[in-house]
């Protein structure tokens, strides 16, 4: 099968640091080949080469086996090359056709926009994505995330590309939305569209890609069919260490209960939920997209207050109102959103890693600042968290090290309870196994943890209990030796619903 899109010996450094250092990469016509890599390992990089946002230092670029030099994005994409970024780039003001035809407008004998020419195409590319329920001449600020996203991958192949790059194209999709998502790109890879996939989700790589390559420290580690490799060789060959490390989850003696719930409700979100979580323990929740695993979270945390039943703190009734009143009680909450809700993404590390316990930081109501900026220092050391410095802007950081900003945040606040809502969506492996890590530590010191996730292995992993909840209930419950994928699975989807006092 001939190369689409062949690099041959691409270096590219920044300030003499190399970023990427003679790397070879192909796709071929009609495949889906997976870049994989924790952050730092140069896929950004190598994906801005391919697009023409960076030219290498050295190395050759052919398309179609003939030689290019591609000096900007949009010579990229008059020689066939399209790239959806994972940072969505539309004008929400504008609307989905004239998004999609942004500079390259079809026109009339006069040179004014076609507008009927560009809408006709525009409702045919959606056809296409199975996007018949949009209406062109909707603004984009009206979508869904995931709408937004098929309008994105729209003006993409607009331009009639030989190979499309599509980086981290499910990253803020539920997952009804990504398994769409998910069709799509099939679809688009037998028609014989090239396509460089690049994400952090092993089980999306396993169903899409044809082949894989994974770059570590700049450079490309290997290339392989993606039936000659699994989930743990993927893992090792990322980070240079074992799967087995993933998950340092050791056995240890459940402490005394910190948190009980008793009938607790919340509305219809939250129905008649009861456990017990002790001291040293991972508690791990399980469930679909909907399930009411957030839901709980929120109720617990004073979000959406609980409308009845009884929730306890060591033993003591508690009314929990205000994330404030839960904060001050020794509850820290970790949200599946980092972004939005965990972060001020504008601020600098040292102002978000003190958000969370400003009191102690001020004095007659101004902020002590060399005394936030030295807690600052001691939580990017004590975290490993890699940055340029304190007052570097958390947007600037990597999903796994703004993530360690969050956790560093609420435990600075000397929790008794951790709430950890998809701790490591969106992140590199190297990251999660350090915040797996961290959590075994945590734990090892006495605080409680919530875990909910989506990521089953995860779940299995790392906890030492695992509850999974269907429509806002606890439906099943399983000690650590009983929670096997299997039966977890089935009750996640409702085929076996064995409630169990816990």
């Amino acid at each position: 099968m001939s190369a689409a899109l062949q690099l041959t010996g691409i270096s590219k450094a920044f300030s003499g640091v190399s970023a990427i250092k003679d790397v070879d990469f192909e796709v071929r016509a009609g495949e889906i080949h997976a870049l994989m890599g924790e952050n730092g390992a140069g896929k950004s990089t190598l994906i801005k080469v391919m697009s023409g946002v960076h030219q290498p230092d050295s190395g050759e670029i052919r398309i179609g086996g003939k030689l290019r030099r591609l000096s900007c994005p949009r010579e990229a994409g008059r020689s066939g090359i399209a790239t959806v970024h994972q940072e969505l780039l539309l004008f929400p003001e504008l609307s989905i056709a004239e998004n999609i035809f942004l500079g390259h407008a079809p026109r009339t004998r006069i040179g004014g926009v076609d507008w009927r020419a560009m809408r006709t195409r525009a409702r045919a590319l959606l056809d296409d994505l199975q996007s018949h329920n949009l209406d062109v001449d909707t603004k984009v600020r009206e979508l869904s995330i995931a709408n937004r996203q098929r309008v994105e991958i729209a003006r993409a192949l607009s331009q009639e590309p030989r190979v499309l790059i599509m980086d981290e194209p499910t990253a803020a999709l539920a997952e009804v939305d990504a398994q769409r998502l998910l069709q799509i790109v099939k679809g688009l890879r037998d028609r014989g569209v090239s396509i460089v996939y690049v994400s952090h989700r092993m089980p999306e790589v396993f169903a899409l890609a044809d082949r894989v390559t994974v770059l570590r420290d700049g450079r490309r580690i290997a290339t392989q069919p993606i039936g000659e490799v699994d989930h743990a060789l993927l893992v090792s060959l990322m980070v240079g260490r074992s799967v087995d490390q993933m998950y340092p989850r050791s056995h240890a003696e459940r402490g005394q209960p910190v948190l009980e719930l008793r009938s607790l409700s919340c509305r219809k979100l939250v129905q008649d939920v009861s456990f017990t979580l002790h001291a040293g323990e991972i508690l791990g929740i399980a469930g679909l997209i909907g399930s009411g695993r957030t839901e709980l979270a929120h109720t617990i945390f004073g979000i959406t207050p609980a409308t009845s039943g009884t929730l306890l703190l060591a033993d003591q009734p508690v009314q929990m109102t205000a994330p404030a009143q839960a904060r001050d009680r020794g509850i820290a909450y970790v949200p599946e959103d980092r972004g939005l809700q965990g972060l001020i993404r504008s601020q600098s590390v040292r102002a978000n890693l003190s958000l969370a316990n400003l009191k102690s930081f001020t004095k007659a109501s101004f902020i002590r600042r060399t005394a936030e900026l030295h807690a600052a220092q001691r939580a990017i050391e004590a975290f490993g968290i890699r940055t340029r410095g304190p007052e570097q802007p958390a947007r600037q950081l990597s999903g796994g090290n703004q993530q360690k900003v969050v956790l560093a945040k609420w435990l600075a606040t000397k929790p008794r309870v951790v709430i950890l809502d998809e701790p490591t969506r969106g992140i590199d492996v190297s990251a999660k196994a350090e915040i797996h890590a961290l959590m075994t530590q945590l734990a090892q010191q006495g605080i409680a943890i919530l875990l909910i996730s989506s990521e089953l292995p995860e779940v299995l992993g790392m906890s030492d209990r695992v509850l999974v909840m269907n429509r806002g209930r606890v439906i099943a419950a399983f000690e650590r030796d009983e929670a096997t994928a299997t039966r977890v699975g089935a009750a996640m989807t409702h085929f076996e619903t064995r409630a169990e006092a816990v």
